[in-house]
């Protein structure tokens, strides 16, 4: 697809050239149009064809065209601009020469058999009588020639390149795939308009029928008036009729034409291309979904470029399901606005930027043999850089200056800048800082904000994570009792990522993060009555130990110890993950994740296991327990098996309830729901051994038999109406009071127009 590209940009170069000579040689132009125009000529055996492409630019004479095409990627770009750059002192006459690269023009034996190149230069002291001369080679052949025009001057300035398609390469002769290489690659190259030659076929009324028609009308009238003469005094009536009116309403006839015309290619202008405060969001209607930023810059290795980054107003849903799998494809690189690649490889966005659209145009790139290979990766390393910098710093302006703007883009692009902070590591503090969380205080803040807002003594940023959750549940649970009665301010994380983004934050301005859902819980505020608060916990422990030596044992399946709790007020009691245990939160997200993990080895076996179970001392529940554990008989002879197994029965409730309320999954529901009947049963004076009345009607014998297609049922609902075989969706009667569906035929030429690739 690239010799179009190439000779597109050499068809460019030729014209600017002129365009430039001309400023310090006024009689060479007299102000002709300055374009380039491609046609695409089908044979008349419909078995191949050649492309035109012509220019109405500098020309070349016949050394010009053995200097220039005679060589193997020649490019005499290069050399009028070091002619240009050495006959001025500042260097800007340059223009837009885009030919200093590639293959140029060898990329048309690519498609072509055999190429020609009819070009004659303009008219001017060097050359006072310019002549045309034609360029020929073939694939085939390693030589070329060069001879007179024998069709004369038919060009008056410039270059017509013919191209003789190969039989695998008829493709290129129709319109469509002609503009879509051009709306690819060559759109935004030139400055001067790209006109293609179009043929396409329209209905107009047929002139000459309707003269005939006319003609016929008039002689029949004016038989019928030499047949029938009429008294001059005798008045004449017409009776209109339906008949005659429908005659006088019938639509005129139609026929086809072909039209032929030439249609310019490169109407839109590159915005990138403009200066930023000319652009406003009503002038650009393709980058305005949600944010757009338009810059220019330096790499810093000499190329400058210009850039514009478009931020969609949505994320794409693919890009959730393995955002970390997700690769750059919307990044497109352009030298002299041609289109060179969308592929940059290991130098792409990182993951988390992978959905930003972003054009970039360089001045300049080193690029050898073909405008696909880079010989420098230098560019494209700092290139990723500064579209990250400029991303973020956009965010951060919007931030700090624009409060309601950045909460519409925090919306959108909240879990983004979180998932950035985990993958980037560079920007992590940044991308973190624009992060925004629910907490038990207020709807939304920033980690500043919250450190601003942190008690005196407080050393720790308490947070809360249970995914999926409604933050308005979060802050009624177990783990944040004692904390909010007390004022302290918890950071509720509802999202996937947020214990993820702490896992890796690990602390913010130097203050850790504490899991409130994990034991160690501290206030900051220990230090003060210190001695009353120890000897309150020793006497604590002391009265309670027959509980706490006693749930130990009950529940040593399922938790590492029983202690006293400091953090619940209400809550009888609750299960809390030790330092280096799973909360509930990450083995749900294991779980979601289909995360095996460490499973059946050691460490995953004790992360699972290291849980805590802590006991309310306040609770009345608790104290009650208490008492009927210390009434327990201690000899076997005064034991009550009855009682105990009661009691027993208590404490697995009480336990399974405690990890119900903390979040995780009892080990036997179907055996906890059952304790739960008989405690009800119980308390509402229902015999536990009452047996349920389980009689059920039996199925029918067995009956191999398949059913008939009349005693089939019927997958889709009747229908209302006769089919017509047209496409339609079938509701229910239901679904037809709450759903409406209308559907329109569109034809092939109603279809929206294709957007440019590098938008």
């Amino acid at each position: 697809d690239i010799f179009l590209r190439e000779l597109v940009s050499n068809a460019n170069d030729a014209v600017e050239k002129f365009r430039l000579t001309a400023l310090t040689d006024e009689d060479m132009w007299n102000g002709d149009p300055l374009n380039i125009t491609i046609k695409a000529v089908k044979n008349e055996d419909g078995k191949g064809g050649h492309i035109i492409i012509s220019d109405t630019g500098i020309g070349m004479s016949p050394e010009e065209l053995t200097t220039n095409l005679g060589t193997l990627a020649k490019s005499g770009t290069s050399e009028f601009l070091a002619k240009a750059e050495g006959q001025t002192s500042d260097g800007t006459a340059s223009g837009n020469l885009i030919g200093a690269f590639g293959l140029g023009f060898y990329s048309s034996f690519l498609v072509a058999d055999r190429v020609t190149v009819a070009s004659i230069p303009s008219k001017s002291a060097n050359v006072p009588e310019p002549m045309q001369y034609v360029f020929s080679s073939s694939a085939d052949d390693a030589s070329f020639e060069i001879y007179p025009d024998p069709r004369g001057n038919t060009l008056g300035r410039g270059t017509e390149v013919t191209l003789y398609l190969k039989p695998e390469a008829v493709e290129y002769l129709e319109e469509e795939k002609i503009i879509e290489l051009v709306n690819k690659h060559s759109s935004f190259s030139s400055t001067f308009p790209i006109y293609l030659f179009t043929t396409r076929t329209e209905e107009v009324p047929d002139e000459e029928a309707v003269e005939k028609e006319d003609s016929f009308e008039k002689t029949s009238t004016t038989t019928d008036t030499t047949e029938s003469p009429l008294d001059e005094d005798e008045a004449i009536v017409e009776e209109v009729t339906e008949e005659s009116e429908t005659k006088e309403s019938k639509p005129p006839k139609m026929k086809s034409v072909v039209v032929e015309e030439w249609t310019q290619l490169n109407v839109q202008p590159p915005i990138w291309a403009r200066d930023p405060k000319n652009v406003s969001d009503c002038k650009s209607p393709v980058f305005t979904d949600l944010l757009s930023m338009h810059f220019s810059g330096d790499s810093g290795s000499g190329v400058s470029f210009k850039a514009i980054v478009y931020l969609p107003g949505k994320i794409p849903e693919e890009y959730w399901q393995q955002p970390l799998a997700s690769k750059s494809k919307d990044v497109k690189l352009m030298v002299k606005r041609t289109f060179i690649t969308s592929d940059l490889g290991d130098h792409g966005l990182p993951k988390w930027a992978s959905w930003v659209k972003v054009v970039i145009d360089a001045d300049d790139l080193p690029l050898n043999v073909s405008r696909e290979t880079l010989q420098s990766n230098r560019f494209l390393k700092q290139l990723n850089g500064i579209i990250i910098k400029r991303l973020i710093q956009l965010f951060t302006k919007i931030f700090e200056e624009d409060p309601e703007k950045f909460r519409e883009i925090e919306g959108v692009y909240g879990s983004i800048f979180k998932l950035g902070a985990v993958e980037d590591i560079k920007n992590r503090d940044k991308l973190a800082s624009l992060t925004r969380f629910t907490t038990t205080h207020r709807n939304e803040t920033t980690l500043d904000q919250y450190l601003e807002n942190k008690k005196k003594g407080q050393k720790q940023i308490f947070y809360l994570a249970e995914m999926g959750k409604k933050p308005e549940d979060l802050a009624q649970s177990v783990f944040v009792e004692k904390l909010h009665a007390r004022g302290y301010e918890v950071l509720l994380l509802t999202e996937p990522l947020d214990e993820i983004l702490f896992g890796n934050l690990r602390q913010w301005k130097n203050v850790p993060f504490q899991d409130v859902a994990k034991a160690g819980l501290k206030f900051g505020d220990e230090n003060e009555n210190a001695e009353d608060e120890k000897e309150e916990q020793k006497r604590l422990a002391e009265k309670f130990k027959p509980l706490l030596e006693w749930l130990k044992a009950e529940a040593k399946d399922l938790v590492r110890d029983v202690v006293i709790s400091n953090r619940l007020v209400r809550s009888p009691c609750a299960i809390v993950a030790e330092t280096g245990g799973y909360t509930a939160n990450v083995q749900k997200m294991m779980a979601a994740s289909n995360a095996k993990g460490n499973k059946g080895g050691i460490l995953h076996e004790f992360a699972m296991k290291a849980k805590v179970l802590e006991i309310n001392p306040r609770s009345p529940l608790i104290e009650g327990l208490l008492r009927r554990v210390e009434d327990l008989p201690t000899d076997e002879d005064e034991k009550d098996e009855e009682s105990e197994e009661e009691l027993h029965e208590v404490a697995s409730i009480l336990i399974d309830g405690a990890l119900v309320r903390s979040g995780f999954e009892v080990p036997d529901s179907n055996r906890f729901f059952t304790r739960v009947d008989r405690v009800l049963r119980r308390s509402l004076g229902v015999s536990e051994t009452a047996p349920t009345d389980e009689t059920v009607k039996p199925a029918p014998p067995v009956d191999p038999e398949l059913p008939s297609e009349e005693e089939q049922m019927p997958i889709l609902p009747p229908l209302d109406e006769e089919d017509d075989g047209k496409a339609k969706v079938i509701l229910s009667e239901e679904m037809k009071k709450h759903i409406s569906i209308e559907m329109e035929e569109i034809g092939d030429d109603e279809y929206p127009p294709v957007k440019h690739d590098e938008l």
